[in-house]
């Protein structure tokens, strides 16, 4: 099994503190449910919360996400907005503490709801986005607007719409703003069992046995676009383990460079080897690799799966562990593929080095799935993938986690500011959107030898309730000249190359 190995280094003053699983009465019973309250960074207002039924259901707070509404960080302002961002999730994180700390009391009295957890966390986000706004005005125009992402509301996992018991009609702050997304855990109706809520949480702060299907209900549903006359055929699969030597850390060197504990999950790390929230290029280009070919030293991560079987890892005290509700052994996947594939209407250009890539989305429970990527599936069953739901896989079979990342390029930046608009998916025909180019995709396969059943969950921010949805794929491109020249050839030339 592996075990988490990670630098000491500086922590954050405000480090997350959270709940631990608590035991209630109800239905005439004691019966130990999950109480965690939790936090996230919503799409485009917030939602409508939920009656609780607390034997049942946790809650969330739910938050605008404000990095889709900056639209341009200059690089003098870069660092100092990403430190504010990171530090808006640990300021949901507190704010999940008090919520779950008090969440009986606040069910009966909506008002402390607002006065204990609402608006000192709008309070808090207010300041965080003044900070933003003024980095960035010091050498561009400064953003408008961004003010009115600052409050958040309460809302509950899988319930039907019902008043907001944080609502307050005379605050005006924009709580009761509905969010089409607030929909985003409800069964999709994918499989014929995934309809048998039984309102068990797996551990921790979910996920829920509503969160599994039966992968034999689920219909064949893969379907690629045709591949034209100059279609890209070629692969090249590179080899870089498995973690067998457990590198883990709950950084996010993309999204929250320069902090500990960024992600406030713990990722699985192949390939690079000097990966963490702290290194530069410079430390990517001379950091070791478990790639066998050693031109590749890029930096392949992704939240780790845990068993959720009662025994604690050793990072249960630990931030991205224990600390953040991620609970339950880490597996060490039993098969890791890392093959890049071509375009199906033509060829491939090389993708620039040190270009950063995020698929998926941490937060796609609260923020809806329109970033949402990640497939799940079982072995011999792969010709049917589940994107909101974990498989239930039968007996000899095993899961499989997929990521097909954006595979086209704007031909100028290896990042943006929010890490996303400098890539892009193709579209429906294969092609490329205009203005971007058709670079080698990476497509993730990583499966798993857990024992059938709804036992196992990817880590994911407290907030998210560890839906199968949040899942995500990060990689940094750290292939050297010649290596990438033999890359693209391959692929444009149709050969399969390791």
């Amino acid at each position: 099994m592996g075990r988490t190995s990670r630098k000491k280094r500086s922590t954050l003053a405000n480090r997350a503190i959270i709940a631990s699983t608590a035991l209630i009465l109800g239905g005439g019973g004691l019966a130990a449910v999950n109480v965690y309250a939790s936090a996230g960074e919503g799409s485009s207002g917030s939602s409508h919360a939920r009656n609780w039924q607390p034997a049942r259901q946790a809650s969330t707070i739910d938050c605008p996400e404000v990095v889709n509404e900056i639209p341009e960080v200059p690089d003098p302002a870069r660092a100092e907005v990403d430190r504010e961002l990171a530090a808006m999730d640990t300021q949901i994180t507190d704010a999940y503490r008090e919520f779950a700390d008090r969440r009986d009391r606040m069910a009966r009295d909506p008002q402390l709801a607002q006065n204990a957890v609402l608006g000192p966390l709008k309070a808090r986000r207010t300041a965080s986005i003044d900070r933003i706004v003024t980095a960035i005005g010091r050498s561009a125009e400064r953003p408008e607007g961004l003010g009115s992402l600052a409050p958040c509301s309460l809302r509950a996992d899988d319930e039907p719409d019902a008043p907001d018991p944080s609502d307050d009609p005379g605050q005006g702050d924009g709580n009761g703003q509905d969010d089409g997304a607030d929909d985003q855990g409800q069964d999709q109706g994918q499989g014929d069992g995934q309809g048998d809520d039984q309102g068990q949480d797996q551990g921790g702060n979910g996920p829920e046995d509503s969160d599994f299907v039966d992968i034999r209900s689920v219909q064949p549903n893969v379907d690629k676009p045709a591949r034209l006359r100059g279609a890209s055929r070629g692969t090249f699969t590179t080899e870089c383990g498995r973690n067998q030597n457990g590198k883990f850390n709950p950084d996010n060197v993309i999204a929250a460079p320069g902090v500990s504990n960024g992600a406030h999950h713990m990722h699985d790390y192949v390939g690079n080897q000097a990966t963490d929230a702290f290194s530069g290029d410079d430390d990517l280009a001379a950091g070791d690799t478990t790639c066998r070919n050693q031109g590749d030293r890029s930096t392949y991560y992704w939240p780790v799966l845990r068993l959720q079987n009662g025994a604690a890892e050793n990072d249960a005290d630990a931030d991205g562990g224990g600390k953040d509700q991620n609970i339950g052994e880490i597996q060490t996947p039993s098969q890791v593929t890392l093959k890049f594939v071509g375009n199906p209407t033509g060829k491939v250009t090389a993708m620039p080095r040190f270009l950063r890539i995020i698929t998926g989305d941490a937060k796609a429970f609260t923020n809806g799935d329109a970033n949402a990527n990640a497939s799940w599936s079982c072995t011999g069953f792969e010709n049917r993938q589940l994107e909101d739901k974990y498989p239930i896989c039968p007996e000899g079979s095993q899961v499989v986690r997929s990521f097909a990342f954006q595979s086209c390029w704007d031909g100028q930046n290896t990042d943006s500011a929010n890490h996303r608009t400098h890539v892009a998916f193709a579209q429906d025909d294969g092609r490329c959107p205009n203005g971007f180019r058709a670079v080698p995709q990476l497509v993730q396969r990583i499966v798993y030898d857990v024992p059938p059943g709804p036992g196992f969950a990817v880590d994911s921010f407290p907030e998210q309730l560890h839906k199968p949805v949040t899942d995500h794929g990060d990689f940094i491109n750290v292939f050297d000249d010649k290596l990438m020249r033999k890359v693209v050839s391959c692929i444009n030339d149709g050969r399969k190359c390791r």
